[in-house]
């Protein structure tokens, strides 16, 4: 391995052999997106520190321990992006998005948190986000939902579950907060360092704890559901008649918190046993206050996001497909005047066959040694351009995969046979 500079902990290089599953999950959640009327957006990496103080909350261990944070040369405090909702929110706001109008938007990227790098887990992380503004029915919630399993089914995944919760609206979740911080107070010399500073900051939280030691006093717990403002309880039941409607399967779970504080009413989590205790594929919710937090007028907001890493981690479980990525044909040029002859051949080649995969050998060599790339390219033909072919009009086609015979093929009929073969 070389001694020279390495990448920075926690930011991983993604190698040219895995970027084909990489561009079919990106491919395929794009097609699934555009078929539910959902359009891209592209937001800055950095953002202002405020927006994520003022949305995330200051009080979250995002907020608190994992952003990368800095000033810049004018003073100002930049952050990089830790999620995508926020600047999301920040886009619409400063480009009218949001007035009297309905806007549903996916987009895709880095993100970056400073944690504690391990498997599915990363410093520089990228994700995929849905998010649509404008509609408080529960009806939106449910395409939410629907549109995911979508997603599932065409990346050939059957081994996620959905969890589902309601937070309530804010008042409600004040009052369920208050019972939490009463009811887990009795346990004080119980609780774990993270819990106990939870406790007085963000009680919700400690429901999340994966602290084994815990799960009896968790169990224990009120449970939100019961604590409901009537609204928020009629949402719920009525988001949960749509998805039996759909026969979407689901599974009701009053812990089910998330650890930024601009949620509201729907949250859900799509989870999987196949990743350890990184079990979280895809979470979401309601944000319906995040854009009079952040200083506009009330938006109604729902939206998730999944973690590209974890969810390619588990499409490499099993037989992902993967896109083809080696070249249709190789063309190997022998001497000098079949080099340049070449050049001209090929970018006529790519005129004539749109789609079609061409690569030609550069670097001079053998006949024999372009001969052996052609093949190591996967290349399902090799084109041979020598100077007999030049003087000819023609041009050798030697099948690498088939076991048919090399043979000539005039110049003007090539485009039409490569079109032809394309796989």
């Amino acid at each position: 391995m070389s001694k020279g500079i390495q990448a920075v902990r926690g930011m991983n290089d993604i190698l040219p052999e895995e970027t084909p599953v990489w561009q079919f999950v990106e491919d395929t959640a794009r097609a699934v997106f555009e078929e539910y009327g959902y359009c891209e957006i592209r937001m800055p990496i950095v953002e202002r520190t405020e927006l994520f103080v003022r949305s995330i909350g200051e009080v979250t261990d995002v907020v608190e321990k994992e952003m990368y944070t800095f000033e810049d040369r004018s003073g100002d405090s930049l952050t990089l992006r830790p999620e995508g909702t926020a600047g999301c929110v920040r886009a619409g706001m400063s480009h009218g998005l949001f007035h009297n109008q309905i806007q549903r938007l996916w987009y895709q990227g880095p993100m970056f948190r400073h944690e504690r790098p391990q498997k599915g887990r990363y410093r520089q992380f990228h994700q995929l986000g849905v998010e649509a503004y404008g509609l408080d029915g529960p009806d939106i919630d449910a395409e939410m939902l629907l549109l995911t399993a979508r997603l599932w089914k065409r990346l050939g995944l059957d081994h996620v579950r959905l969890q589902l919760n309601s937070l309530g609206n804010p008042e409600a979740r004040q009052a369920y907060r208050e019972k939490l911080v009463s009811y887990f107070s009795g346990f004080r010399d119980q609780l774990d360092e993270d819990s106990l500073r939870r406790l007085e900051s963000n009680p919700l939280r400690i429901l999340d704890s994966k602290n084994p030691d815990l799960a009896e006093i968790i169990a224990g717990a009120p449970s939100i559901l019961d604590h409901l403002d009537p609204e928020s309880a009629a949402h719920f039941d009525g988001l949960r008649a749509r998805l039996n409607a759909q026969g979407l399967a689901y599974e009701v779970n009053p812990r089910l918190v998330r650890g930024l504080d601009y949620y509201s009413r729907t949250v859900f989590e799509w989870t999987t046993d196949r990743l350890g205790a990184q079990d979280a594929v895809c979470s979401g919710g309601r944000y319906d206050y995040l854009v009079t937090q952040l200083g506009g007028r009330h938006v109604p907001a729902v939206g998730w996001a999944l973690g590209l890493e974890r969810l390619i981690a588990l499409l490499s479980l099993g037989e992902a497909p993967r896109r083809a990525v080696e070249p249709h044909a190789y063309l190997v040029v022998v001497g000098s005047e079949a080099e340049s002859e070449g050049a001209r051949l090929a970018e006529s080649l790519r005129d004539a066959v749109p789609g079609l995969r061409l690569t030609v050998h550069c670097g001079a060599g053998s006949f024999k040694s372009q001969l052996k790339k052609a093949d190591r390219s996967g290349a399902e033909f090799a084109l041979v351009l020598g100077e007999s072919e030049v003087n000819s009009g023609k041009v050798g086609v030697k099948p690498l995969r088939s076991g048919e015979e090399q043979f000539q093929c005039e110049r003007e009929a090539l485009a039409e046979f490569l079109a032809g073969r394309l796989r």
